[in-house]
């Protein structure tokens, strides 16, 4: 299981700082400790450190769709830098690095509330973190132009391409087993129960229960929006089947498939609720990425304190027999506290780096283009041209493939006798 090994931001960290300041002489007893030191480095888990890579970038990801379509490329460059290299690698280790204070795999020291945070593939962690980020990132930089009419009504801005949404879901849908099941990192792992019965079956359930999850999410989206709305709408089904996925994370390992079921379905209900709410106080996110994984990424954290079953806490976690487990399978409150802290922690820590971060960015003019630019549209104002080539019947410039405009017509066609 992943979260038994120590994360590689801290190991990295770590080792850079019990490195002697200065270059030793040849030949002294600090330049053979510095070697030593740095030997350390080929017995180094790059594969693990790529495993952490791809979490961190998916946190600064989630905090690119809450400022979408409005945000100067410096901006990104900044955040994302200072969101993986410092914000994430603190919260990583926190709650997964074998002496992180709130970690379930911690060896030395009291388990906070004798449990630990049960967080195996990250609600908290990552979609937490990156759905607060990006909370903070739109408040500061306000709506869109045109999101809100004079009144504060809300006006849907629509993607230009639902086919490619739904192209991006499924990606993620195909992504998101290397997240949850992948997260044990690996099979071959025998459990006491013996026979048949080992990791890799832990892996397929976790695969499943990850798929319940956000297949509920998705149809309850679908038909909560349509009695909403009046209409079927495939880009909240999108957003659904993902509410689901953030939810079931951080429990995906260590409940029951039927459990799952209701966490897809009360994560879809977070979403749509999160999403009324935002149109209420004129909070704009494009991608709903706030509500998504900050929303439905809180309330995996409490479903997994409520129904964490025993037997799965105690296979996946070994290194505490007597670990409490979630409040509705009688496991008592201990693992819903440790998780409610959890949760004010998290907030708490993404609020004080990056709402300071994104605040300098706005006074320092980087953080948001212009309305001329905005209207006019990025891609020709900061990138240099249009994103797909078309040119309207009167353009002169000729070059590039033509597409020709088809105006309706008023004129009844004629009719062959």
């Amino acid at each position: 299981m992943f979260s038994t090994r120590r994360p590689v931001a801290s190991s990295i960290t770590s080792l850079v700082l019990r490195l002697p300041s200065g270059l030793p002489p040849m030949g002294s007893s600090a330049n053979t400790t510095l070697v030593s030191r740095l030997s350390l480095l080929s017995n180094f888990d790059y594969s693990y450190f790529l495993y952490q890579w791809a979490f961190a970038i998916a946190a600064a990801g989630i905090t690119s769709g809450s400022i979408a379509e409005r945000t100067q490329f410096v901006a990104y460059l900044i955040y994302s830098s200072f969101l993986t290299g410092f914000v994430y690698p603190v919260v990583s280790h926190w709650f997964w690095s074998a002496d992180g204070w709130a970690s379930a795999t911690r060896t030395d020291g009291d388990l906070l509330f004798g449990t630990g945070v049960i967080d195996f593939a990250g609600s908290g962690v990552v979609h937490m973190v990156g759905g607060i980020a990006g909370l903070w990132g739109a408040l500061i930089e306000g709506p869109r132009i045109g999101r809100f009419d004079h009144s504060g009504k809300a006006i849907a801005l629509r993607g230009h391409s639902a086919s490619l949404v739904v192209l991006g879901t499924f990606l993620l849908w195909f992504g998101w087993y290397g997240f949850n099941p992948g997260s044990f990192t690996k099979i071959l792992s025998a459990y006491p129960a013996g026979g048949y019965y080992g990791q890799w079956s832990a892996i397929g359930r976790t695969a499943v229960t990850t798929t319940l999850a956000g297949s509920t999410a998705a149809l309850t989206t679908l038909f909560g929006k349509r009695i909403l709305s009046g209409h079927w709408n495939v880009t909240d089904v999108c957003n659904g089947l993902l509410g689901g996925f953030a939810a079931i994370t951080a429990g995906c390992s260590v409940v029951e498939p039927w459990a799952a079921i209701i966490c897809g379905f009360v994560a879809s209900l977070v979403l749509i609720g999160c999403n009324k709410l935002a149109e209420i106080l004129k909070f704009d996110d494009p991608l709903e990425a706030a509500q998504l994984h900050g929303g439905c990424g809180t309330w995996g954290v409490i479903f997994t304190a409520l129904f964490a079953s025993k037997k799965y806490v105690r296979e996946v976690y070994p290194n505490k027999l007597d670990r409490p487990y979630g409040l509705f399978m009688g496991g008592g409150g201990r693992l819903l506290g440790a998780h409610l802290i959890q949760i004010v922690v998290i907030i708490g820590w993404v609020s004080a780096t990056m709402g300071p971060l994104f605040f300098v960015l706005h006074k320092l003019k980087l953080l948001r283009i212009s309305s001329e630019d905005e209207m006019s549209g990025m891609d020709m104002t900061r990138h240099g041209g249009f994103a797909y080539i078309y040119h309207d019947d009167d353009d002169t410039n000729k070059n590039g493939i033509q597409l020709r405009r088809v105006e309706p017509t008023s004129k009844t066609p004629t009719q062959n006798v």
